[in-house]
C-alpha cells in the first residue's frame, strides 16, 4: 500500500510540474495583409500574404536591449503561429513584420508594422494562446476600385475618384 501512495505521489508531482513548465511556452498567431486600398486597416479587398516573414521581439523593459526573438512564415491564408518559449515578464514583446515576398507590396509603414503581445503568465492572461493585431503591407499604388469602397465607408478621398 506504500509504495501506491508513494507512485500516485510521484506521479501527480509530476503531472503538477509538466503544467507549470507548459504555462511558459506560449503560442503567438495573428494574420499578414496586403493593404490594397492603402487605408491603413483591413478592408474587403484586403489580401492575406502567403510566404510573409514576421517575428516576435522581446526588449527589456528597462535596458531596452532585446532580449528574445523568434520567427516565423504566414501560411497560405496569410496566418502564423510562432512558439514562444519560457516567460517574458520584465520584456515588451512585439510581433514585427521583417520581409513580403509580394513585389507590388512591401512598403512598411508604423502603426500596422508590428502589435504588442504579452508573453508571461504574471498578468492576469490565462492560456498559452497569444492573438496579435493583423499587420499589414502598403500596395504600392491602390487597386482601381478602392475610390468607390471608401466612398461606401464614408471615408472617401478625392485621390481614388
Amino acid at each position: 500500500m506504500a509504495q501506491t501512495e508513494l507512485f500516485a505521489v510521484v506521479f501527480l508531482l509530476s503531472v503538477l510540474s509538466a503544467c507549470v513548465t507548459a504555462t511558459d511556452n506560449f503560442s503567438v498567431e495573428g494574420r499578414v495583409y496586403c493593404d490594397t486600398c492603402r487605408a491603413g486597416f483591413e478592408t474587403n479587398v484586403t489580401e492575406y500574404v502567403s510566404g510573409a516573414r514576421v517575428k516576435v521581439e522581446c526588449t527589456h523593459f528597462v535596458t531596452n536591449i532585446v532580449e528574445h526573438t523568434d520567427e516565423g512564415v504566414t501560411d497560405a491564408s496569410g496566418s502564423y503561429k510562432i512558439a514562444v518559449r519560457d516567460d517574458h515578464e520584465d520584456e515588451i514583446c512585439e510581433v514585427v513584420l521583417v520581409d513580403s515576398p509580394l513585389d507590388d507590396c512591401k512598403e512598411v509603414k508604423g502603426g500596422r508594422d508590428r502589435a504588442r503581445v504579452v508573453l508571461t503568465t504574471d498578468g492576469g492572461i490565462t492560456g498559452s494562446v497569444r492573438q496579435a493585431n493583423s499587420l499589414g503591407f502598403l500596395r504600392d499604388e491602390p487597386l482601381p476600385i478602392c475610390g468607390k469602397l471608401l466612398q461606401e465607408y464614408g471615408l472617401g478621398d478625392e485621390q481614388y475618384y
